[in-house]
């Protein structure tokens, strides 16, 4: 049964949090974190070197195998103001693989750090790429929203503004941390696997995983499928209403193959590695009920959108709606994007197990995981915390079957 989202206060998904019980950084060893087990019911402490103890086998993996740009840039204007450019998403051209390889101007919705020091005029700044000097400047089109669209234009056309963000851009770990980012930020804030670049924050339950423990997983016959989400800063965003139907859900463009659909169609259990992972398909069901249901679909779930749908179609149907799709297109991906907003009363479609890090108080992905495992989320942080596990993004790993 759906619950309103006017009924859910946000006060009721809050949690004492002390500081000392964050991770200011990653462990010495990716595997080497606490693995907290929620089966059926029960708790236990474990190592996440022992993750595949708690796996059937043959069963779906789902990875979200987007890359975390150097998305932070700083600038400084004549008078000495330091003034940072947070890049967001791609906004002309808006596919971010060809934005990366754009060669002399590109533009991007962004934050801009210190902006009442930025009234007019352009700010440049010299970048070294290759030993080739370029001057990049950064002007300011218009605002939307709290963000800005920036258009960045350079001289030199043998060089891609992917190579001038990753020679002058900054890992954009996240506030919480409360520290500058460092080199070892710029390898252990990335999973092994990704690899399409447009991120702004980590899908961090995958922080954890190594090329031992896939194995150990392969070993199993654990089929391990792809998808792409870039994740966005939104995900940070604390929920300020008093009940969750007043807060704005962030929009995140995802990517999945033709491939990967069929192998999850034929999945008997999936496993999301993270709750990236979970809204990606999460929301591929959902565009498969729009197919079915609508003669012309937007390639959008928006925030309540799920809620709406028709919740009794199968999942293999709505899976073969996409793949009858792609055939009639003849397309090998589906590219779409997702505002879904997951809390609880929403019933699951695809996802059976769910691994994932410890979230922020009054949070949205907090509310996800109430979703996945009812009240029962209390007991499972209340374990957390009583039991020294580490929290956010460079945090410990729980494996939740409900």
């Amino acid at each position: 049964m759906t619950i309103n989202p006017e009924n859910i206060r946000i006060e009721d998904f809050s949690y004492e949090l002390p500081d000392s019980k964050i991770a200011k950084y990653p462990l010495e060893k990716r595997d080497q974190s606490n693995l907290l087990v929620y089966n059926h019911g029960n708790l236990v402490k474990d190592n996440f070197t022992n993750l595949d103890n708690y796996i059937d086998s043959k069963t779906s993996f789902v990875f979200n195998n987007t890359k975390v740009i150097q998305a932070r840039m700083q600038f400084h204007k004549r008078t000495g103001a330091k003034i940072e450019i947070f890049c967001l998403e791609p906004i002309e051209p808006s596919d971010y693989v060809l934005a990366f390889q754009q060669n002399h101007s590109v533009t991007w919705k962004c934050i801009i750090g210190n902006l009442k020091k930025w009234k007019s005029g352009s700010l440049t700044k010299k970048v070294s790429v290759n030993n080739i000097e370029v001057e990049l400047k950064a002007s300011k089109l218009y605002g939307e929203g709290n963000a800005h669209i920036i258009e960045f234009t350079w001289e030199n056309r043998n060089i891609s503004f992917s190579e001038i963000l990753e020679n002058i851009g900054e890992t954009p770990i996240p506030p919480y941390l409360n520290r500058d980012s460092e080199d070892i930020d710029k390898d252990r804030y990335q999973t092994i696997y990704s690899k399409l670049k447009g991120s702004v924050a980590a899908p961090t339950a995958g922080l954890h995983f190594t090329e031992q423990i896939l194995e150990k997983l392969k070993e199993k016959k654990v089929s391990i499928e792809e998808v792409t989400l870039h994740v966005g800063a939104g995900t940070f965003k604390p929920v300020k209403t008093e009940t969750i139907d007043a807060h704005e859900m962030h929009t995140e463009h995802f990517i999945i193959t033709k491939k990967t659909i069929e192998n999850l169609l034929k999945s008997k259990k999936i496993v999301a590695v993270g709750t990236t992972s979970v809204r990606t398909i999460e929301s591929l069901y959902w565009l498969g009920v729009k197919l079915l249901e609508q003669s012309e679909i937007d390639f959008h779930i928006s925030q309540w959108e799920a809620y709406k749908l028709n919740n009794d179609i199968e999942k293999t149907d709505a899976l073969n709606a996409i793949l009858n799709y792609l055939e009639e297109k003849n397309l090998d991906e589906i590219q779409a994007s997702t505002q879904i907003m997951i809390y609880p009363g929403y019933v699951f479609k695809m996802v059976n197990v769910l691994i994932t890090n410890f979230h922020q108080p009054k949070s949205t992905l907090l509310l996800l995981i109430a979703a996945f495992i009812g009240d029962n989320w209390k007991k499972v942080y209340d374990f957390a915390l009583d039991n020294e596990f580490r929290f956010l993004s460079y945090g410990d790993s729980s494996i939740l079957i409900p």
